[in-house]
């Protein structure tokens, strides 16, 4: 007797987690990536992601930068949560994507100690 297949989730997160599982991303992962869509979705006012385009995904993210102030690497996690969302769950080509600025991440001046510094440590 065949297994029957399971159907295929229909509410929105519900297919986002099956398809991290499917790509055999972490737990913490899927965690973050759904959280992140979440925040998409309330920012918006739960319109719902295939209703929205580039122009709200750049909103989104100019708003973390701008009003939430996160750093470069929590923006560019929030981007690639929304990206994986377009591209894995709604199967939604995203060459408009190339639009959304990546955040860079600062550069650290390396830290110098001036010669008296090193002669104190030294002594």
């Amino acid at each position: 007797m065949d297994t029957p297949i399971p159907a295929r989730p229909t509410r929105l997160l519900d297919r986002l987690r099956v398809e991290i599982r499917c790509r055999h991303y972490s737990l913490r992962t899927e965690e973050t990536y759904v959280g992140w869509v979440c925040r998409f979705i309330l920012f918006h006012g739960k319109r719902h992601p295939g209703e929205m385009g580039v122009r709200a995904i750049s909103d989104f993210l100019s708003h973390l930068a701008t009003e939430r102030r996160v750093s470069g690497a929590t923006q560019n996690q929030a981007k690639a949560a929304i990206l994986f969302l377009y591209k894995h769950v709604l199967e939604v080509e995203l060459p408009w994507m190339e639009g959304v600025v990546q955040a860079k991440a600062p550069r650290k001046l390396p830290v110098v100690l001036t010669p008296g510094e090193v002669r104190a440590l030294l002594e």
